[in-house]
């Protein structure tokens, strides 16, 4: 960088600074880097302050026009290509400024009365992570609705369910797809929650103190879609809540894609073999050629882990910051920016993922054959019927599954006088209830896995997706 140039950029930010920057402050006091990403929501706030400066006599009408349509030629070249990015100019808020200033001369220097850039990034922060919320909630919108359409498709397919990994009670697939769909809907909230705290305009806070012009933040507010500006001038500046929650929702939904990536993981090994994925979401081995590897679940397993990072590092950023503004926010952005194309990303493979998987019913049903998985409907019987406490219950029946293991056959390989042998009320009505599919069809409390209650929850899924 030449004299002129650091004379031209420190002129940007103040006189007092008459000598450039050493090289190494250059580097480090530079965002341009990540933060040319906000030049659209830069080029809409200053947009926004515009009109207001001349709504309340502030600037000139004419110095507004000019200004305006300035600031869409500079839109329109930064899309085009055509901006030169240049580190001297520290930020997206000075390439913009200094752009507009050779566009249109003079008049550019008025766009920036009666704000800073505290308030300035703030704003634009806060619509680029209210436009990312949006993007994120449609996303999501997308993988509920293949859930539900493989729930339906498959709302009478039975698999074990399982507790510590060990077979529990047979379930249907449909109904364990649906428990997915509402962690999804718990995220989508959690999202929209975080939208709502986030939609006040900081524009007009100035550096931290507000401004001694005749502004109207309120209208600045609602030409951004902002439902009102914010409270104290202080707050407005050094706030990063809205960022922080953005990532605790991401990090959260992110937990749930972790989950449902390695039961994909588990159902596609040989060992389980209950799924099957194409070539579209799996890798091969370069030594082994049997190998099929599940490597996109796998990385938006992985990814989770980056997505959770983000958001531990903006807490320790902002965890021993004073009021108001500290250039220790500046590392708001990367690791935001960062969090939220891989929370895309995993969104959109775990969707195709789950609308590429050939699910192999004969496999998942033959693995309901071992580990007792009707016990409990053993002891849900004879409750029922013979009237006995569930703890008695529970006794008998974890004797006759010690019998069963003994003689190498499942609970219902025992013959009716083996059961009578432990306890002697038991009737042949008692094998009714040992198929794994009489079990999943008796479910039908709220919720519950039976078939029937997995096409309620189907259809009033899709309603709520609907609303």
């Amino acid at each position: 960088m030449t004299d002129n140039d650091k004379k031209s950029a420190n002129a940007l930010w103040g006189g007092r600074f008459a000598a450039g920057p050493a090289e190494i402050m250059e580097k480090i006091n530079a965002s341009i880097g990540f933060d040319k990403q906000l030049y659209a929501q830069d080029i809409q706030g200053s947009k926004a302050h515009c009109k207001m400066l001349v709504a309340r006599g502030i600037i000139s009408r004419d110095d507004g026009d000019a200004i305006l349509g300035g600031l869409d030629q500079v839109k329109d070249e930064i899309e085009a290509g055509k901006m030169t990015w240049d580190p001297a100019l520290e930020d997206i808020h000075m390439h913009v400024e200094s752009r507009l200033k050779e566009i249109i001369g003079e008049p550019a220097g008025r766009l920036h009365t009666a704000r800073s850039r505290n308030d300035q990034v703030a704003t634009d922060f806060k619509l680029w992570t209210r436009d990312a919320i949006d993007q994120m909630d449609e996303a999501l919108g997308g993988l509920q609705t293949v859930l539900v359409d493989k729930a339906d498709k498959y709302a009478e397919v039975i698999l074990p369910g399982f507790t510590h990994l060990q077979s529990a009670q047979p379930v249907t697939f449909g109904h364990h797809l649906l428990a997915y769909f509402e962690m999804f809907a718990r995220d989508r909230g959690r999202l929209q929650d975080a939208r709502t705290r986030l939609n006040e305009s900081p524009l007009g806070a100035a550096a931290l103190a507000g401004t001694s012009f005749d502004t109207d933040r309120f209208m600045t507010a609602t030409e951004l879609g902002f439902d009102r500006p914010t409270a104290n001038s202080l707050d407005s500046v050094s706030d990063r809540d809205f960022a922080l929650e953005f990532l605790a929702a991401a990090s959260i939904c992110a937990t749930h894609v972790s989950r449902l990536a390695e039961e994909i993981v588990i159902w596609s090994s040989a060992q389980f073999d209950y799924i099957n994925l194409s070539h579209k979401f799996t890798t091969g081995s370069s030594i082994m050629p049997q190998k099929k590897n599940p490597d996109a679940a796998e990385l938006c397993r992985a990814k989770a882990g980056r997505i959770i990072g983000a958001l531990n590092s903006l807490l320790i950023v902002m965890k021993g910051l004073p009021l108001a503004y500290s250039k220790d926010m500046q590392e708001d952005k990367e690791a935001t920016f960062d969090a939220a194309n891989a929370f895309s990303l995993i969104i959109a493979a775990m969707a195709g993922m789950v609308d590429d998987m050939e699910v192999k019913a004969d496999k998942m049903l033959a693995s309901t054959q071992s580990g007792f998985i009707t016990a409990t409907d053993l002891a849900d019987w004879l409750v029922r019927v013979l009237g006995m406490p569930f703890r008695d219950a529970h006794h008998v029946t974890g004797t006759l599954v010690a019998k069963a293991e003994q003689k190498g056959c499942d609970l219902d390989g025992l013959t009716l006088e083996e059961m009578q042998a432990v306890e002697g009320r038991i009737t042949d009505d008692v094998f009714s209830v040992l198929s794994v599919e009489n079990s999943v069809a008796s479910r039908t409390s709220y919720g519950g896995t039976a078939p029937a209650r997995v096409r309620e929850q189907v259809k009033a899924a899709r309603e709520r997706l609907k609303s």
